[in-house]
């Protein structure tokens, strides 16, 4: 069991001699558990597509490409949809220190099941890398503020912006390493380097650990036994009526990887849509807060729109990059995977610049509405669509294009993502009702978790024959473009149902 609160405050506080850059020294732990697990993660997204649509002869699960994509898809959805319960765990259940290293250990895990060669590992392996991603990605920021213990804290923005760029300098080296070995070596060797890479992280962090906050160990609400049995038996009937149908499905000979991603897909639609529906109905939300609630689900389905598009990257980027993309550039020749690094490498070059001109912005008082970053936003990852119709019309008659096209696309669809990620977990904390102050950030997780699932379906529909065709770019580009041009227009609807929060 967890550490009661009582029992935490009574430990010992981190020593404070030995710091880190300046910070806490558990920020050390911290940005090197989040670089080891973004490596393994996003080395093997970077593999997860090319490997299922590779032939049999080089190795691969010779898939076709709409199903290959909706997996992606409906993968990277249940990642954000699992942060919610991976929070409500570390709340009720572990603490957020214990919860974080059991979804690494259950990441690492994932990661060497998809290293051993059979189909059905494979696709089993992604559950518990899902699991644990949610796990600790729901817990592992929140541990980086707790180690500041004053909310004020001068040092507290910039310890954010260090752990931030341990995300991103982990998945600008992964697609390098990972995705080399897997696309030039062996499949599953690289599957196995994401394992070992998480496996590092977890160690790293098992021997850090003792640099953390008291509070990492804290339970914020424990649950009371009787409520415990009574979740534990709802949970084991849920499961044990999926393993019978699934079972007969199975044993009946019509059981495919559709069976799965079908429901998953719709419970990731339906899960919002009740979270905002329980909290616009509370009665305890007053009519300030029930009028910023519906003002933030404007900004909630520009969001879904936004990651439906940006997700794609693994997964039809990814066909695009594997099939119809020059595999050198000014004579020097690079696996597919690569292009993965490149929205990371461009967040890094990129961020400084962005919050700059915020900063500037904000002091001549010309700062971009909250609601005009957010349209910018859906009008860039629109255009980036555009651009990747251009080049698919390029790619026309088996023509292999510029490796420049996807670089100016992930060039565009960044510059949209620094407009409106980081301002949207921002305005996500500023209009949540003081009742969901903490739960409002899973919610704000859930819109990629809604875009994402909205892919899946549309991909599983569609086919091959359409799926990352030169229309199948257009009409989401057009899409994502007016939906930017509908949300500034209705900038001043927005803005008075923000009130105070605008």
């Amino acid at each position: 069991m967890a550490s009661t609160t009582l029992e935490t405050e009574a430990r010992p506080s981190p020593p404070s001699g030995r710091t880190f850059l300046g910070h806490p020294r558990g920020l050390a732990t911290l940005f090197m558990t989040e670089t080891w697990e973004r490596f393994s993660f996003y080395g093997m997204r970077a593999l997860l597509l090319v490997y299922m649509t590779a032939t049999h002869a080089d190795g691969g699960l010779e898939k076709g490409i709409a199903l290959s994509t909706a997996v992606v898809s409906v993968y990277s959805a249940m990642v954000y949809l699992l942060a919610v319960p991976g929070g409500w765990i570390a709340d009720r259940l572990l603490g957020a220190r214990r919860t974080v290293a059991l979804g690494g250990l259950i990441i690492m895990v994932g990661h060497f099941m998809l290293a051993v060669p059979s189909e059905v590992f494979f696709f089993a392996g992604l559950v518990p890398i899902a699991i644990g991603s949610g796990l600790l990605k729901a817990n592992i920021s929140t541990m980086v503020g707790q180690l500041y213990d004053k909310d004020d804290d001068a040092r507290r923005d910039g310890g954010f912006t260090i752990f931030y760029m341990g995300i991103n300098l982990g998945s600008f080296l992964a697609p390098l390493v990972i995705g080399t070995v897997g696309q030039q070596v062996n499949w599953h060797l690289g599957f196995a380097l994401a394992g070992v890479g998480m496996a590092l992280g977890l160690i790293q962090y098992l021997l850090g650990t003792r640099h953390l906050s008291p509070r990492s160990d804290v339970v914020a609400s424990p649950l009371p036994r009787t409520e415990g049995l009574a979740l534990l038996r709802k949970a084991a009937l849920w499961l044990a009526a999926a393993a019978v149908f699934y079972g007969v499905v199975a044993v009946s000979g019509h059981f495919t990887v559709s069976w799965v991603l079908w429901p998953l897909s719709l419970i990731g639609l339906a899960a919002p849509v009740l979270v905002f529906a329980r909290i616009r109905r509370d009665p305890e939300l007053t009519r300030p807060e029930r009028s910023r609630v519906g003002g933030y689900l404007w900004f909630f389905l520009a969001a879904a729109v936004f990651w439906m598009i940006y997700d794609q990257s693994g997964s039809t980027l990814s066909v695009f990059a594997d099939r119809n993309t020059a595999g050198s550039l000014f004579g020097f020749s690079f696996p597919s995977s690569w292009f993965q690094s490149l929205n990371p490498l461009y967040i890094m070059a990129l961020a400084p610049v962005f919050a700059w001109l915020w900063n500037a912005a904000a002091r001549r008082g010309r700062n971009p509405s909250t609601t005009a970053k957010f349209a910018f936003g859906l009008l860039m990852i629109g255009a980036s669509f555009l651009v990747m119709m251009l080049a698919m019309a390029a790619a026309s008659g088996g023509v292999k294009v510029s490796p420049l096209w996807l670089a100016v696309v992930y060039l565009v669809q960044t510059v949209g993502e620094l407009t409106l990620s980081p301002v949207g977990l921002s305005v996500t904390t500023k209009l949540a009702p003081a009742k969901y102050a903490s739960q409002m950030m899973g919610v704000w997780f859930l819109a990629v978790t809604a875009g994402d699932c909205v892919a899946a379906l549309a991909q599983l529909l569609l086919g091959d024959d359409v799926v990352g065709s030169t229309w199948y770019f257009a009409v989401q580009g057009l899409l994502a473009i007016a939906a930017g041009a509908g949300l500034f227009a209705a900038r001043r609807r927005i803005g008075t149902l923000l009130g105070d929060g605008r």
